[in-house]
């Protein structure tokens, strides 16, 4: 596995680099040597926040601690992907059996085994659904509705090119807008 390391407000010392490569190769026998896994540590106040993201074909696979210091940080966030790793692989183990379409997608997921109990937790259940009426808007009304009505994301047709957006309150307290890429 490759690995991109930044540091916001911060350098990054070999130490850590090191560290965090090694913790992180646990990983690799998911994904393969030509993964690339994005890690961000950021300085803020007392506290280190870490991010790291893996692309995957068609998915990304992301994990985002705030811990006292680098090496909690660290253990959360290989605990966090590895969690996240089987149950993506369960998830297409099921999907691949009833359709073969997901079979590319497979291609990049090596087969290492998992335990029966990460498995059987894996289904996911749909309990509720709504359906509504997508009306023509620019993202800034858009952000107004998702105000109003106290979500955290709003889905809006984009008046502009006629396509379906999202809008979304982000942690920071800022918005973000979700655009379909051809």
């Amino acid at each position: 596995m490759r690995y991109q390391f930044t540091g916001k407000n911060m350098s990054v010392a070999d130490w850590l680099k090191d560290k965090t490569a090694k913790k992180l190769d646990r990983l690799e026998k998911h994904f393969g040597e030509d993964a690339e896994a994005q890690i961000t540590f950021t300085a803020i106040k007392h506290m280190t926040k870490m991010e790291v993201s893996i692309p995957l074909h068609k998915r990304m696979l992301r994990a985002e601690v705030t811990e006292n210091d680098a090496n909690s940080c660290l253990d959360s966030i290989v605990d966090i992907l590895e969690r996240q790793t089987v149950k993506y692989k369960s998830r297409l183990r099921e999907r691949r059996r009833r359709n073969a379409a997901t079979n590319e997608e497979m291609k990049f997921i090596s087969e290492a085994e998992t335990d029966a109990a990460d498995v059987a937790g894996a289904e996911i259940v749909i309990n509720k659904t709504k359906r509504f009426a997508l009306k023509p808007m620019d993202a800034q009304e858009a952000v107004m509705e998702m105000e109003l009505l106290g979500h955290s994301f709003y889905v809006f047709r984009n008046g502009k090119n006629d396509e379906v957006n999202v809008v979304y309150k982000r942690n920071d307290g800022e918005y973000g807008l979700i655009e379909p890429r051809d």
